[in-house]
């Protein structure tokens, strides 16, 4: 007897993804750059306050300021540097022992797409040693 062997069709498999999925990888991806284009200039402004705020225990000049002044200041600085989204109202200055602490505290918000709107909050505080 004679063996005869049988080649076997080799199974074809997917390779790669199908159209669906690339759309829904391609939706997801422009998603995710809409928030990103929208939200990272939000924490490029808070970086600029961020610095302000951590300069200021250094400066002479706000050492010497009232308490009136200091806000002053701190909006002045905030001005200089383009940061309008940061008021004057969500500039504080509390007056302690030998010290005055500037607090800074507010909530950019804007749209992303459609009714779908971003909210951030941010804090931040100084404390400048007073004459």
């Amino acid at each position: 007897m004679k063996k005869t062997t049988v080649m076997k069709k080799p199974i074809n498999k997917q390779n790669g993804l199908t159209m669906i999925s690339w759309l829904v990888v391609i939706v997801f991806l422009l998603f995710q750059a809409v928030i990103a284009m929208n939200v990272i200039p939000v924490y490029i402004t808070d970086s600029t306050v961020k610095k302000i705020m951590t300069e200021l225990p250094d400066d002479v000049k706000a050492r010497d300021t009232s308490t009136k002044g200091l806000k002053g200041l701190v909006s002045k600085r905030l001005s200089i540097n383009s940061v309008y989204s940061v008021k004057s109202e969500h500039i504080k200055v509390k007056k302690s022992r030998g010290e005055n602490i500037v607090t800074i505290e507010y909530e950019p918000r804007g749209k992303l797409i459609g009714n779908l709107e971003y909210i951030v909050s941010f804090k931040h505080e100084a404390r400048i040693q007073s004459r």
